[in-house]
Order: C-alpha cells, then structure tokens, then sequence
C-alpha cells in the first residue's frame, strides 16, 4: 500500500516578505539585502551583480569573426549599436556593414545588451553583411577603370 502526502510548501503566515528596500527572511532564516534597478523598459526588477569598476560596471564580451575573436570591454546597458562601433574601430569594417548574432539571432542596433541577456564572457558572433559585400563587387565591377584580360 502506498501513502500520499500533500506538502505545503508556503503557509499564508509565512516568514517570507518582499518589499522595496527592505531585507527579507527566507525559508533558512538567514537575512539578505535586495537591491533592485530599473530597466530602460520601466520594468523594476533585482539588480544583477557585476564586475564595478569605479562607478560603472564592465562586462568583458568574446566577438568571433570567420578567422579571429576580439575581447570588448564594454558597460551591459550599451546597445548593439554601440558595440558595432567599438568593433568598427578593431576590425575597420563600418557598422552599416556589421552583423551581429547572440544566441543564434540577429541583433538590431537599438536593442540593450543586458535586455537580451548578454553577460561577461559571452561570445558574439560578427559576420560581414552579404548585401554590402555584393554591392560593393558590383561598383568595382562597374568601375570605367578595371582592366580587361583577353
């Protein structure tokens, strides 16, 4: 024969509180601060825990091109925008011409890094935009100066 039990995981006169500013008391007993921010979509959540580096916190991210990868000190609410003109210094390709992909998507200059999830040593990958690429053939292509070999 087989005995069920229900378990109640949390009482209505529980110990456990959360209020803005305050310290709660878990399940253990043991006391902690949250500290919380606001997101630049108005949305308040608990502040994440990064590396400070005198009053602005740094996040170290890995972008990989086709042959190399760079390592970009840069603040986690940066945009990718941003980030494209940090790369364009380093890889001397312009933004316009920059793809960059996280987490197997394409990213959009306007979004934040740390609104899409992007951490300290994360990895990026930056591809160069096909259609600049093919542009640019066709006016070299097109140029009253190429040379013809017969």
């Amino acid at each position: 024969m087989i005995k069920l039990r229900s378990k109640r995981f949390f009482r209505s006169n529980s110990k456990v509180a959360v209020s803005v500013g305050k310290s709660i008391a878990g399940i253990d007993g043991n006391a902690s601060e949250i500290k919380w921010e606001l997101r630049p979509g108005g949305m308040l959540v608990q502040k994440r825990e990064c590396e400070n580096v005198g009053d602005q916190a740094i996040i170290t991210i890995r972008v990989s091109t086709v042959s190399k990868s760079h390592d970009i000190s840069i603040q986690p609410t940066s945009t990718f925008g941003e980030l494209k003109m940090m790369l364009s210094m380093v890889t001397g390709l312009e933004a316009k011409e920059q793809r960059l992909l996280y987490r197997g998507k394409e990213r959009e200059d306007y979004e934040h890094l740390h609104m899409v999830g992007v951490k300290d040593k994360d990895k990026v990958l930056l591809f160069q935009d096909p259609s600049i690429k093919e542009r640019r053939l066709q006016v070299i292509a097109g140029s009253p100066y190429r040379t013809i070999s017969v």
